[in-house]
């Protein structure tokens, strides 16, 4: 399928499918400058039926990717900015009393809709924060007792400030396990930022991104046949074996509190699999496992406090960890 057409986003043909998948990185680029590892990740979340968590400085267009993301694949946005005072209601929705049918109905919240992006997830309290769990792993919100099944596909793109601690309530282990990927953002480069700048000054505005010229180029069914395409992707005993071995050194290493749990490991080989599906393989090699274990794994993990103040970091651990776990042949 040719990406440019009107049909765009119609596709049942998985390798119609990739190739309008990987059209996106050049539609989204229209909006947002040098964030090519970004938007990989969140096409990669898709496939997965994950969620991503966006770290970055204010500024560095993490808002703009997720809405560019949702144009460029016809698929419904919605923001929630998160704050001290948000309730779980807000997010999920509540029910609302009809004076006329003197009745209860249900009044959905912004969680229903395939993109949510939650501004600022650890500025709002533990009880909002948890309002979540049950959407990201259920895809069902619960209210009164009766379960209310979220759209397909949905993923939350949650974003966090790295640098402010002020008023913040940092993310439980339980609930950053529930995450498929943390994606760091960081600022550009010179000439990205120039870039930036020129586009502005040429009347470049990110509320208006059809006049940036965003449009679809995937949609619905490209995904579903991409999902189809990537649960057939071989994976050898091997690659299984090299992936648990992963995660069992994270387990092992002196610089950690926690390691990966199987859940992580289940995450990685599915992040590895879709990711080998996306560069035009049926079947996963080491590469695939290596190029998605800081993103996968980095959040899974927990330094100990000495070693912090060493100044190690959880991708200098996980890089230690690929470099010494032997790479099946």
């Amino acid at each position: 399928m040719d990406p440019t057409t009107d049909n765009a986003g119609q596709s049942g043909n998985p390798g119609d499918a990739r190739a309008s998948l990987e059209a996106l990185r050049a539609e989204i680029a229209k909006a947002v400058v040098g964030q090519d590892p970004a938007v990989t990740g969140l096409v990669v979340a898709l496939l997965c039926r994950g969620h991503v968590l966006l770290e970055g400085v204010p500024g560095v267009a993490k808002t703009l990717l997720v809405r560019a993301l949702a144009s460029a694949l016809e698929l419904d946005t919605k923001r929630v900015q998160f704050t001290p005072d948000l309730m779980p209601s807000d997010v999920t929705g509540s029910l609302v009393y009809d004076t006329r049918s003197a009745e209860f109905s249900f009044q959905p919240g912004p969680v229903f809709t395939n993109l949510l992006l939650a501004d600022e997830i650890n500025r709002t309290p533990p009880k909002t924060q948890s309002s979540l769990l049950e959407a990201m792993e259920e895809r069902q919100v619960t209210v009164d007792g009766t379960p209310r099944p979220l759209p397909d596909p949905f993923l939350v793109a949650a974003t966090q400030n790295p640098v402010e601690y002020e008023g913040t309530y940092p993310l439980p282990e339980a609930q950053l396990d529930r995450f498929l990927l943390k994606l760091t953002m960081p600022l550009p480069s010179r000439q990205d930022e120039i870039d930036v700048l020129t586009r502005h000054a040429e009347g470049f505005n990110p509320r208006d991104l059809k006049a940036a010229g965003v449009r679809p180029v995937a949609g619905p069914a490209d995904l579903e046949a991409a999902r189809a395409a990537v649960a057939k992707t071989t994976v050898s005993p091997e690659i299984t074996a090299y992936v648990v071995d992963i995660c069992r050194a994270t387990r092992e290493s002196p610089s950690l509190t926690l390691g990966v749990s199987p859940r992580g490991a289940t995450a990685l080989l599915a992040t590895a699999r879709a990711w080998a599906w996306l560069t035009g393989r049926d079947y996963v090699i080491p590469d695939d496992v290596k190029a998605l274990a800081l993103p996968t794994l980095r959040h899974r993990v927990q330094l100990r406090p000495e070693a912090e103040m060493e100044g190690v970091t959880a991708d200098s651990v996980i890089n230690a960890i690929l470099a010494h776990v032997p790479v099946p042949r």
